[in-house]
């Protein structure tokens, strides 16, 4: 497996966990912060900043993928210019002209996708006004439309685990097909499904696959990310 392409996102307590993180995965992981937890634009963009001092790579995130978030997401992105942006379907284009304007090129923005239960179909109704809709559409619409505005990167989410290969699979390789380099699946993965998702997305051609991994490896007493299920997680794909 091209161990070189594949990048974990996972969440990180504060600026001293998440240095321990990277060092232990030399790099290859996305620290997410998730502007949902923060009371204002202000406090959200001096927490990216704090771990970026730290040289820490920063994924901004919603927050449970909470599409109200989307447009907090994109202000604190654009103060930031983060590492890497999550971003629902209708507003990653907004999101990637946003920062284009101020004259960033180099942050990573995905387009948030839901899986429909039918491979080769899905949801990018994904906004907090479309989600009500919940509407379906080819995989290969989805890819072009994100192909056509320049986006970096699908988000899919949830996978479940391994439920959804067969839906993985067929939105990997329709977002290669259209020339987006980027797959993130999503929701569930441990270390025994990341392998598997990882594989399927690979064999489809994608260039990067960046598993998320949150709260599953987070400690509930401590809020720590436990850094042996860091290093667990970065095994299985090493193997």
């Amino acid at each position: 497996m091209r161990t070189t392409n594949i990048r974990l996102n996972v969440l990180a307590k504060d600026v001293e966990n998440a240095m321990q993180i990277n060092t232990l995965a030399k790099g290859r992981v996305l620290i997410g912060v998730m502007v949902k937890g923060f009371a204002t634009v202000e406090a959200a963009v001096q927490a990216v900043q704090q771990y970026q001092q730290a040289g820490i790579p920063v994924s901004v995130g919603l927050g449970a993928g909470d599409p109200a978030q989307w447009k907090k997401v994109a202000q604190v992105a654009i103060q930031t210019s983060p590492d890497h942006v999550n971003q629902v379907f209708p507003a990653a284009g907004y999101t990637l002209g946003a920062l284009q304007a101020i004259g960033n090129s180099h942050t990573l923005v995905n387009a948030l996708i839901t899986p429909s239960n039918q491979a080769g179909k899905v949801q990018v109704t994904t906004g907090p006004v479309s989600e009500k809709v919940g509407e379906v559409l080819s995989c290969e619409a989805a890819a072009a439309m994100l192909a056509e505005i320049g986006v970096h990167s699908v988000k899919f989410y949830p996978v479940n685990g391994m439920e959804k290969l067969d839906e993985i699979k067929a939105m990997a390789r329709a977002a290669v097909r259209f020339g987006i380099p980027v797959f993130e699946p999503t929701g569930g993965i441990d270390a025994t499904s990341i392998r598997p998702i990882v594989e399927v997305c690979l064999e489809a051609g994608v260039q990067q696959v960046i598993p998320h991994i949150y709260t599953s490896i987070v400690d509930k007493t401590t809020g720590l990310t436990r850094l042996e299920q860091v290093e667990e997680l970065l095994a299985a794909v090493d193997k």
